[in-house]
């Protein structure tokens, strides 16, 4: 109790001002502009309602139904829905310590996550949802497909009356849901906020926000780069397989197919990828979004959140958090604060609290470990795209000439590209005289032929200096817990608490990217690569909020395989880069310093791996 009690002391206590949502009893309660626990968990209503998605992918003659848990406060007034749709809740777990649901004669008990404990008390429902071929819902699991949008999009569809609901997985009778407003968030992390991201490039009416952290808005950019393939990262079908229930197992046959054929291990942009590009749709999000993604994540990489953000409309309300960690949840590296905010984020979206959120600075960024900078606005005003140029005297502002060769050995990785093998070629600006911030996404041109018909393509953006860092995922998980929200028989509040791991460095991979140069006319269709012959290639390289201090240097990297995240190719190249055709265009606000030739040297290099998606 003393943990709950220090847990809930972070929103203060003045005036409570009553705000009704109907002539009914208030569902919530205001003070100090957010909403406050006046509701009893115990007495909380559970169910679960299975909706009818309109498909029927797994073949058997009826409407796909999937399976909704539904907690929501005891009011006769109606109450708005945060909403988690995911395919791990009995597999994989929700969260740092791997949450699965729990039943008790057939109604849900655990709820994973802290939601339902915070949120219900102040007058929300929460509503998990199995994906489409998961657990208790019946369909196929598509991996990005129409079925797992579906999953999201019925649920809000039946939460507005719009769309049918049952008791039952193959029952007839019907459940409306008369005590919900219709206004839904969604929310999740990695594949759970993935779609989140899809539900909102539908339009779908009654979705008014949504919260993706470390979430995918491309998937053939979660499984290919540019042409070529992740090491470690399968296929969509492999990944599906892991999470099927016995009813998908023995009935998608025809869907697993399908992917397989859509995603050729060339790499290849097919229909299926495009399927499955929610970028391509983000003009129709109507919800406004806030976004939470690490640095440091080599599993979602940052280029997700970032063409996603650039490709909203440009009226969308919007936030944005930059951690440096890895793969980790906001409530493990900055939790008390993403508690309070995220209640005022629901507050004024899900129930119009004019708590002024949207006018407060739209994105944050951990600078060092724990250290945040805010900003009024991402990318800042005045950044802009600058064209940096190799040469033999460096990077600078004018395009070298002449070439430079390295053979690509298989075996490359950061550490030792960054540290000085010499598989690879870099080009350094010298020591910076001013700091030079980058923000927003690169991209790399390079020139180049090779001595085989086969070739990969790695360039890193590094910043050479010493700096303090989150070290490894970026988090350490402690003994002790901490409570946030109420304890309900089978549904604890705590969770063991977190801190920062850091390190010092004297270098670290800002951004970076990968290619095959069989793509370099197009994604979609390879071409032949004649030995000997320069062909130009321009891929991205990954989103980034990163300052460079003032006595720094600012590097180019270009090598082949990347060992540690890409395919290697056939038969291994030598790579010949024609420096005049070869560029590195970033987005920065700030000045280029004075040039200097002295080397640019590291012994120890910020790198990360790629995790499992979850």
């Amino acid at each position: 109790m003393k943990r709950l009690r220090v847990g809930l002391a972070l929103l203060g206590a003045l005036l409570v001002v009553p705000v009704p949502v109907s002539a009914a009893t208030p569902a919530y309660q205001v003070r100090d502009g957010v909403t406050q626990p006046v509701h009893s968990l115990a007495d909380a209503i559970r169910e679960t309602v299975w909706v009818d998605t309109g498909l029927d992918l797994d073949a058997d003659g009826a409407g796909d139904r999937v399976a909704a848990d539904i907690i929501r406060p005891a009011t006769t007034a109606r109450v708005p829905v945060i909403m988690e749709a995911s395919p791990y809740y009995q597999s994989a777990g929700r969260g740092n310590e791997g949450e699965t649901k729990t039943y008790s004669g057939g109604l849900p008990v655990r709820f994973p996550l802290f939601y339902d404990n915070y949120f219900v008390p102040r007058g929300y429902a929460v509503v998990l949802v199995d994906f489409s071929g998961t657990n208790r819902s019946r369909g196929c699991l598509d991996t990005g497909g129409r079925g797992e949008v579906a999953s999201g999009t019925a649920v809000i569809d039946w939460l507005n009356g719009r769309r049918p609901g049952y008791s039952s997985v193959t029952g007839t009778q019907a459940v409306s849901a008369s005590w919900s407003t219709g206004n839904v968030g969604m929310i999740g992390k990695s594949w759970d906020g993935t779609v989140a991201q899809g539900v909102a490039a539908t339009g779908v009416a009654g979705l008014k926000t949504i919260v993706p952290i470390a979430a995918i808005s491309s998937w053939y950019d979660w499984f290919r780069s540019d042409g070529v393939s992740y090491r470690g990262f399968g296929t969509p079908t492999g990944l599906a397989s892991g999470f099927e229930n016995t009813n998908a197992r023995s009935r998608c046959g025809t869907v697993r197919t399908e992917m397989t054929n859509g995603a050729p291990s060339n790499g290849d942009y097919t229909p299926m990828w495009q399927q499955r590009d929610f970028v391509r749709n983000a003009s129709k999000v109507k919800a406004s979004v806030f976004a939470v993604h690490g640095s440091a994540d080599l599993n979602v990489k940052t280029l997700q959140y970032g063409q996603w953000w650039d490709a909203l409309p440009a009226a969308t309300p919007r936030k944005l958090w930059l951690s440096q960690t890895a793969h980790v949840d906001p409530f493990d590296f900055r939790r008390a604060e993403w508690v309070r905010t995220l209640n005022r984020w629901f507050d004024r979206w899900l129930l119009d609290v004019p708590n002024g959120i949207e006018n407060e600075p739209q994105a944050a960024i951990e600078r060092r470990p724990d250290v945040w900078g805010n900003y009024a606005k991402w990318p800042p005003a005045g950044t802009g795209l600058q064209t940096f140029y190799p040469a033999a005297a460096g990077l600078g502002t004018t395009p070298g000439s002449g070439t430079a060769s390295f053979v690509d050995d298989g075996r490359g990785t950061p550490s030792s590209w960054v540290s000085g093998a010499s598989s690879r070629v870099q080009y350094s600006t010298g020591v910076l005289g001013s700091d030079l911030r980058i923000a927003g996404t690169s991209s790399v041109t390079v020139s180049v032929s090779s001595s085989t018909p086969t070739a990969h393509l790695t360039a890193y953006l590094v910043d050479y200096g010493s700096a303090v860092v989150r070290s490894g995922e970026g988090i350490r998980t402690l003994s002790t817990e901490s409570c946030w929200g109420e304890n309900r028989t089978g549904d604890d509040a705590c969770y063991r608490d977190t801190e920062a791991t850091s390190g010092t460095v004297d270098a670290q991979v800002v951004a970076r990217g990968w290619a095959d140069l069989a793509n370099y006319a197009s994604l979609s269709s390879p071409r032949t690569i004649t030995p000997g012959t320069s062909y130009t290639m321009t891929f991205r390289l990954s989103t980034a909020d990163h300052i460079v201090p003032a006595g720094h240097r600012l590097a180019l990297v270009i090598g082949g395989t990347d060992s540690s995240m890409i395919a290697t190719p056939s038969q291994l190249p030598r790579l010949t880069v024609n420096l005049a055709g070869t560029s590195v265009r970033v987005p920065l606000e700030g000045v280029l310093g004075s040039p200097s030739s002295e080397p640019a040297t590291a012994s120890r290099v910020s790198a990360g791996v790629a995790g499992a998606l979850n």
